[in-house]
């Protein structure tokens, strides 16, 4: 008892620091803060990507997400969304799982950070229990991941145009993770009846904008360039077919674009929510940045803009699709 005791005065005392040092912020606080050369349009869609995030604020997770809040507050966001490995090194337990706390709650508490988060899960999330991650939804008003594998639309303004955002589980496409003892949880799933629901969503949606976010890249300039291929193989043919405009991932942990000749898809990466690693140029390469950081998107019924923006605030690439 004892013990346990102790447990919970170190998670409390945790919890307790963590909230107390962030600063605290108000409208002045915004305006010393002001993030140069950010491009805003509040009468868009606005969200935030970040992936590979759950340190227990480690690494650069506490920066990032400090510059998280002041994004969301100078582009007015809608909604978060994670590319996954929510929890290091091996997802949660429960949704009582102090995790919740040391991990999401205490370090995401800037007040533009409680807007809804559309999460997918990532490798390191299956080592642990996956349906307490989908559980948590029914206990957090902020957290969303109804199912391993989503969908939603958003209305894009007045124009009576909309976006579609296709949420995928990735892992059961990842070959590896077939024969891997640490990935046994990935072998209960049917990738082939979520690669038939993806499809029929896709066509069934008339959305102007269709993006579909997952764990896995297809294309990679980082530490995982050339062994992409099994998730690619699964997920592109889909993907180009129905003319989803872009794909966001995570898994490696830096910032990309990747541009394919003759593809139509566009794919991003955004897993720099807390540590990185080393990213080198390919052909496909259009930014490639090894700093912690996120994706803004901002989506308008005529054009997708994607900034990568680090923990600095700091505003490395732009990029614009037209439509």
């Amino acid at each position: 008892m004892k013990k346990i005791i102790t447990s919970l005065l170190s998670i409390y005392f945790l919890f307790f620091v963590t909230v107390h040092s962030a600063p605290f912020k108000d409208q002045g606080w915004y305006a010393q803060h002001h993030i140069n050369n950010l491009h805003i349009n509040e009468d868009a869609i606005n969200f935030l990507v970040v992936g590979d995030w759950g340190r227990n604020g480690h690494f650069q997770q506490k920066e990032v997400a400090n510059q998280m809040d002041n994004l969301m507050y100078w582009l007015d966001g809608d909604f978060i969304v994670s590319t996954g490995d929510n929890f290091y090194p091996d997802g949660v337990a429960s949704v009582n799982d102090p995790y919740w706390n040391s991990s999401y709650e205490a370090i995401y508490a800037g007040p533009n950070l409680f807007e809804p988060w559309y999460a997918v899960l990532g490798n390191h999330d299956y080592r642990g229990n996956v349906q307490a991650q989908i559980d948590y939804s029914r206990v957090s008003q902020r957290w969303n991941m109804p199912a391993r594998y989503y969908q939603k639309t958003f209305a894009l303004d007045e124009s009576q145009e909309s976006l579609l955002m296709i949420f995928l589980d990735t892992s059961p496409f990842e070959d590896k993770y077939l024969t891997e003892d640490k990935y046994l949880a990935v072998r209960a799933q049917n990738g082939q009846q979520q690669l038939a629901w993806l499809q029929q969503t896709l066509a069934g949606s008339s959305a102007k904008w269709k993006i579909v976010i997952g764990h896995h890249p297809m294309y990679s300039s980082g530490k995982r360039y050339g062994k992409t291929d099994s998730v690619r193989s699964s997920l592109e043919p889909i993907l180009e077919a129905y003319k989803v405009d872009a794909y966001f991932a995570g898994h490696e942990h830096d910032l990309q674009h990747n541009r394919i000749d003759g593809k139509y898809v566009q794919h991003f990466i955004s897993g720099a929510g807390s540590a990185v690693r080393h990213v080198k140029p390919r052909s496909f390469t259009q930014f490639a940045k090894a700093q912690a950081g996120v994706a803004a998107v901002t989506v308008t019924p005529s054009s997708m803009l994607v900034q990568m923006v680090n923990a600095q605030g700091d505003v490395l690439y732009t990029t614009r699709i037209e439509k």
